[in-house]
């Protein structure tokens, strides 16, 4: 399980749900953890890491104290409207202004089958639209207008030729 940039296609992709928990799923959810954890971030989407699945790891303190995994979560109601920079651990390097609601109504399930129904504020909704737009197959470049992504052309052309260069095969001298 790797960290996956653009434009790798699994992160156009919408993810599916998660119908049973199983220890497979719990495994990718801690792997996820430490993944997140490593890349400084405060929140990832199993696409990111390559897995088509409705699942997102949070950590807004980025205390491990505050890690949480939720399964097939939905934002049920938004309120408010905010712009907000962010960044993207699929895009690095790119920091665009994305406009969010400032408050966000989310039900979810945790790895052990709860239910739970949460209303993050402010950064922690921002966070909460950012994942599950990866579950939907969104980036930050989706959301925001044309002119935004001009200035960014060269770093997404840069991510491209990276893309480019990993995939194709590397030649052995003989």
């Amino acid at each position: 399980m790797e960290l996956r940039h653009y434009p790798d296609r699994v992160l156009k992709r919408k993810a599916q749900a998660i119908r049973e928990v199983t220890d497979r799923v719990a495994e990718q959810a801690r792997q996820m953890l430490d993944i997140m954890y490593e890349s400084d971030g405060v929140g990832l989407a199993a696409p990111q890491v390559g897995w088509s699945r409705r699942l997102v790891t949070l950590d807004a303190e980025g205390t491990h104290e505050g890690q949480r995994v939720f399964l097939n979560p939905i934002i049920v109601r938004r309120e408010g409207e905010l712009e907000h920079e962010e960044g993207c651990l699929s895009l690095p390097g790119v920091h665009l202004k994305v406009p969010r609601a400032e408050k966000v109504s989310v039900v979810a399930y945790t790895l052990e089958g709860e239910r739970v129904e949460l209303e993050p504020e402010g950064l922690l909704s921002c966070v909460w639209q950012h994942e599950l737009d990866h579950l939907n197959g969104l980036l930050i470049i989706d959301k925001v207008a044309p002119t935004a992504l001009l200035a960014i052309r060269e770093q997404l052309k840069e991510l491209e030729r990276d893309a480019e260069t990993k995939d194709k095969p590397q030649s052995t001298r003989r």
